[in-house]
């Protein structure tokens, strides 16, 4: 099987525009998530908050005005939610490794995008962590969508991006790749968000889903995935 990238599949000019926001870290510790950031790109992320509703916390780092990555993980202190929690946290083991896991689009008008998309992202819910709030796409199992490589969507409730509340630290995002062994419906997926993958996002067939971001630091280019 080929792992050269897909074209680029034409964009639904009736959807909203959606783009890349945040890429995903799960761990089964915050410590051992931050700490592995620490290790691939040479920064530690910086503390974030704590998300009451699905008991996680989470650790962030910037890299763009906005655009960031998010290290997320179970709360030990919060008491466990009435539902699965997101990103698949429920079913990591505690001996698992961090790992890249997920990530997040941005769009304007959340319930227009996730009525226009071919997969089933999950139910629309209100979040928030401190002075934060937005609405997310959830899916009700807490597993990511589209075998791991389905985005969740989220529409921001604030007038600036919280990554440009984050330090400058020289790290830049230069493209996602979607791995996955029928990339022509994960094309038709960002294709129905109105994301264009010819450029940040890169559709590759793979005998396996997997996510790969390749990130540029100022000790040179890192490679974050599954493992």
């Amino acid at each position: 099987m080929s792992n050269r990238p897909e074209p680029a599949a034409p964009l639904d000019v009736g959807a909203p525009r959606c783009a890349l926001d945040h890429i995903v870290v799960v761990a089964p510790a915050l410590d051992t998530g931050g700490a592995f950031v620490r290790e691939m790109l040479g920064i530690a992320p910086q503390a974030g908050g704590e998300h009451a509703r699905l008991g996680t916390h989470n650790l962030l780092l910037r890299l763009g005005d906005a655009l960031y990555l998010e290290v997320i993980a179970i709360d030990p202190s919060a008491p466990p939610p009435s539902r699965p929690r997101w990103f698949g946290l429920d079913g990591l083991r505690p001996d698992a490794a961090p790992a890249l896991a997920a990530w997040v689009a941005r769009s304007p008008h959340v319930h227009a995008s996730a009525v226009a998309c071919p997969e089933p992202l999950g139910d629309i819910e209100p979040m928030s962590r401190g002075a934060l709030e937005w609405l997310i796409t959830i899916p009700a199992d807490g597993f990511v969508p589209l075998d791991g490589v389905g985005p969740a969507l989220i529409q921001w409730q604030t007038e600036t991006h919280p990554a440009s509340r984050l330090p400058d630290h020289g790290l830049s995002l230069t493209r996602l790749e979607l791995g996955h062994p029928d990339p022509e419906r994960v094309g038709r997926m960002l294709a129905s968000l109105g994301l264009d993958h010819g450029g940040l996002l890169v559709v590759a067939a793979a005998a396996t889903p997997r996510l790969t971001a390749r990130i540029d630091t100022p000790q040179g280019p890192r490679v974050l995935s599954a493992g």
